[in-house]
């Protein structure tokens, strides 16, 4: 429309031009439909005086007789022009109430550049272009918003919810048992997709700094003599990044491939080869490139200033080789580990590995006077790894205020006590050993062989005015009991015995706490990842005058007299519908199939003795 409107004002007043426009108007009438709404537009585009007003009119008029002559077959009368519909008086239809958005949501129509000042015409210039409804003067008078412009915690949080959950390094809360659910620095793992999340380092130049941070936060370093040279060079070059390292994790290798030195000597220091079937020719041995605890040390302590959380992982294989501490050196002058001071938090994995006896462990801690948390496990189960723990608990040093101890990892039920573990009482009572040192402590989290005896034992050796123990979380492997016969020393949701012992390890914690006065959590509980009810694993909980858990009269009597304000969330009577099929056994249908369980009573476990049936 409007090249045509042009052509035929650009023309000269003789007829020449008149005819142009004429024979244009032809030729377009071929392809678009003729209407009068469609001529009232060409001729309210340009009538400006009435000069143009006639030209417009006789060129309209002959380009109609033009039309309608060359039209083989004259249409009659035309229908009156209807009304136009406006967009905005189009009224959606209403939604249903039962789709998921039943009002309609007006998307962005301001589109704007972020990157330029409120007074940029071009940008304003294309804003008006590509947005359908101008934009008011209220939105005008507002600056323009970018992204650097918010508050630091909204990029906090936009960043965690990209990173996931994070671990602090200088909150206590995260790094003792306060909450049940805490996650620990033994659980805690670089993310998975640093690299390609690395790329948002590039959005704005404070994204960078909050992105490095997450990506040097936790670091992995392979302790051999090559790993830790990387580690140094490339920190030389990129100082700044140092002070990120919060923690850092070293893993020793305990495995190292044999090459085959038959072949030429270009080819000496292949790899085996891999094929879909598996590796061929691979022989593997100890590792030789291993660096010492002491290189360790000297390279944490001279590179990272900030590292707050060290995880020493000393690996796990059949006869694995132990870490060596120090350089060779003569006996006469022993080397020491170089300090640390700015660990507080140390992360020992296969423990068996890295501590073996008690002077062990005096250097490490000797190395590091500012330790407050020591989380230690051991891979498989072992005698040597009770009496080894027994020498090394008796001079747990008073800095230590949070221990997180797991010999015992297999949550499974056992039919009887191990071989390995009545070495173990042949030689000292592990309970005992563990009660000393907890006695000394804030917070106590373990994992392994327990029996009432700690708790007696607790309460012997804490003093009411001084003890400092807060926390209480034990994972029972099972219950050690004395001159118990083979058959007697299982454990599970079906043994009795191990029912009953459960039942006084329960009330010898509730009557420690008469003496632990600032204990306000108390957590003891068997896991089984067999049961064939996992809800009726028994646990007993009590947390800030709350408890929950098994129970029985006598529970309940001791509870009463030493945590009198101390109250059952819930007690049940039965564990649900019980009955019999007809092989005479139990059937259960528990209502709590997938819940919690708040309340178990003991003495119901009786009937759980004969096999259970789920239906």
């Amino acid at each position: 429309m409007g090249k045509r409107s042009s052509d035929i004002f650009e023309a000269d007043d003789d007829h020449e031009g008149i005819f142009s426009g004429a024979a244009e108007a032809h030729s377009h009438s071929l392809h678009m439909p003729r209407t009068n709404a469609y001529l009232q537009r060409d001729l309210s585009v340009d009538g400006d005086d009435e000069d143009e007003d006639h030209e417009g009119s006789a060129t309209t008029e002959l380009a109609a007789i033009m039309t309608t002559t060359s039209t083989p077959v004259t249409p009659g009368p035309t229908s009156p022009p209807l009304e136009q519909a406006k967009p905005q008086d189009f009224v959606p239809p209403t939604r249903p109430s039962s789709t998921p958005f039943p009002n309609a949501q007006q998307g962005q129509t301001d589109i704007r550049c972020l990157h330029c000042q409120p007074d940029c015409q071009d940008c304003h210039d294309d804003s008006m272009v590509m947005s359908p409804f101008p934009n008011s003067a209220a939105d005008d008078q507002q600056p323009l918003q970018t992204l650097n412009a918010l508050p630091a915690e909204i990029h906090e949080c936009i960043l965690d919810h990209l990173f996931g959950y994070r671990v602090s390094t200088t909150s206590p809360s995260s790094l003792s048992i306060p909450s049940v659910n805490a996650r620990s620095w033994s659980t805690a793992l670089r993310h998975s997709r640093r690299k390609e999340l690395s790329n948002l380092a590039l959005v704005t130049p404070l994204w960078r700094d909050l992105v490095q941070a997450r990506l040097f936060r936790h670091i992995k370093v392979k302790a051999t003599i090559n790993g830790f040279n990387e580690v140094a060079e490339f920190f030389t070059l990129n100082t700044h990044l140092r002070e990120l390292v919060k923690h850092i994790e070293i893993w020793f290798p305990v495995f190292q491939p044999k090459f085959n030195t038959s072949f030429p000597t270009n080819s000496s220091l292949a790899l085996p080869t891999v094929s879909p079937e598996g590796i061929s020719s691979a022989q593997y041995g100890l590792p030789t490139d291993n660096a010492s605890l002491e290189e360790v040390f000297f390279t944490v302590g001279n590179t990272f200033p900030a590292v707050q959380v060290m995880t020493l992982e000393g690996g796990e294989r059949k006869k694995a080789p132990k870490v060596k501490f120090t350089l060779p050196c003569p006996q006469w002058k022993p080397r020491e580990l170089p300090k640390i001071s700015t660990i507080r938090t140390l992360i020992i994995k296969s423990q068996w590995n890295i501590i073996r006896q008690p002077k062990d462990w005096e250097q490490i801690s000797k190395a590091l006077p500012n330790l407050e948390e020591w989380h230690g496990t051991y891979a498989k189960p072992k005698s040597k790894s009770y009496l080894s723990m027994a020498g090394t608990l008796d001079m747990l040093e008073s800095k230590i205020t949070k221990l997180n101890l797991s010999l015992e990892t297999d949550y499974r039920r056992e039919m009887t006590c191990p071989a390995y573990y009545l070495k173990v009482c042949e030689q000292l009572h592990w309970c005992e050993k563990l009660a000393k040192a907890a006695s000394s402590l804030e917070h106590l989290s373990y994992t392994g062989r327990v029996c009432h005896t700690f708790f007696d034992m607790l309460a012997k050796y804490s003093n009411p005015r001084t003890t400092r123990l807060k926390t209480i979380d034990i994972t029972v492997k099972n219950c050690c009991r004395q001159n118990a016969q083979w058959n007697e020393s299982g454990s599970g949701i079906t043994d009795m015995h191990f029912i009953n012992a459960f039942e006084q390890l329960v009330l010898g914690g509730i009557r420690c706490l008469q003496r632990l006065k600032q204990v306000n959590l108390l957590r003891i509980r068997y896991v089984d990842l067999d049961s064939p009810v996992p809800p009726l694993n028994p646990y007993f909980v009590i947390k800030d005058g709350w408890c929950s858990g098994v129970w029985s009269d006598q529970i309940i009597a001791e509870l009463n007299r030493v945590r009198p304000d101390a109250r059952f969330e819930a007690m049940a009577e039965s564990f649900g519908e019980v009955g019999y099929n007809k092989e005479n056994r139990l059937v259960i249908s528990p209502d709590f199939p997938k819940s919690r369980v708040l309340s178990l009573k003991l003495a119901n476990y009786a009937l759980l003795t004969g096999g259970i049936t789920i239906v």
